[in-house]
């Protein structure tokens, strides 16, 4: 018996040592992976469209080649956007910055009319306006140069598509219970990433609307923001509201503030907290914290790509847990 539960903790250290040496390789090639799960994820937004094009009878070739003219036209207009809102806002960060110091400074004149003492040139100091901008525009950079990694993600989605035909038949063929219980389960994964990416749109749409009716600078930029950060759960919608919340400060006043991030809120209630939970009901089978903590390690582990892809990662994963004894217990446990 005492052999037995030896041999038990042993294979567990084992299988753990094992787990870390390929969370370290994987953090490694995250150059590699990250376009990889990129690719992953646009062909299966992507796949219903190619299989409604081939139902069609459109031969396999034209229906890539509008799926190409597709992806270029999207990737080109997120860079055409991105490349001049940064430049752009690059350019105007002096202006900006000046503005929120002088607001800054009246506020806090302003308490002190109220005889509300406080370090005023402490505070100024550690709020370093310029620092904020300069996060705002290196994020935008950063943002920008995913984006020219878009020729072979978009090659790697070809590739995936030209085989998804026949992806089916080799999972059945292949005599694993494992990718048997993945192909049973692939469709709900490919429903909630579909689904996720139409209110993900519908956000993104909304606050672009709403931001240009306001006047608030790059409003486009601030919807695909929002739509990016749409599939981050719990805290995305915050991380959204962020930037443009403080673009009105600085470009009007702290009312306007308060009113974008009225909208902001507005929208996310409505479409994350009322539209979203009906439409997807509760397929992820998820907790709340798993949901959380997924967030936390997928970004560490992948960085940005990492965090808007934390939940389908997350269930991908518990559906391989799911398909062995041994590991099912973690599978139960991520769930709700």
């Amino acid at each position: 018996m005492q052999e037995s539960t030896q041999k038990s903790v042993g294979y567990g250290m084992l299988v753990m040592a094992a787990v870390v040496i390929v969370l370290a390789g994987v953090k490694t090639a995250s150059v590699i992976v990250v376009p990889f799960l990129l690719a992953l994820f646009l062909a299966i937004i992507l796949s219903p469209l190619f299989l409604w094009l081939k139902s069609k009878k459109v031969p396999q070739g034209i229906a890539l080649l509008l799926i190409v003219l597709l992806l270029v036209l999207s990737v080109g207009t997120l860079v055409m956007l991105i490349g001049s809102s940064v430049q752009d806002f690059t350019h105007n960060v002096p202006a900006y910055e000046a503005k929120l110091r002088t607001d800054f400074r009246h506020f806090l004149g302003l308490l002190e009319r109220y005889n509300i003492q406080i370090p005023k040139e402490d505070i100024v100091s550690m709020f370093a306006t310029d620092s904020i901008m300069e996060y705002i525009a290196h994020t935008l950079k950063s943002l920008g140069g995913l984006l020219t990694n878009s020729f072979m993600i978009i090659l790697t989605v070809l590739f995936m598509l030209m085989e998804i035909g026949n992806f089916s038949k080799k999972l059945q063929n292949s005599g694993s219970q494992g990718l048997k219980s993945l192909l049973r389960v692939s469709d709900d994964i490919k429903h909630f990433i579909l689904l996720k990416s139409m209110t993900s749109a519908a956000t993104g749409l909304t606050i672009t609307i709403a931001l240009k009716f306001i006047g608030i600078d790059y409003a486009v930029l601030w919807g695909v923001v929002a739509f990016l950060l749409n599939y981050i759960p719990n805290i995305g919608s915050i991380l959204a509201a962020v930037p443009a919340v403080l673009m009105a400060l600085v470009q009007f006043n702290i009312g306007t503030a308060l009113m974008v991030a009225g909208v902001y809120l507005f929208v996310n209630i409505l479409i994350g907290s009322i539209l979203e939970p009906r439409i997807m009901g509760q397929g992820l089978g998820l907790s709340t914290l798993v949901v959380f903590l997924s967030l936390i390690f997928w970004g560490w582990l992948l960085g940005p790509v990492g965090m808007l892809l934390s939940v389908p990662l997350t269930i991908m994963v518990k559906i391989v847990l799911d398909a062995k004894e041994d590991t099912r217990w973690i599978a139960t446990l991520l769930g709700n």
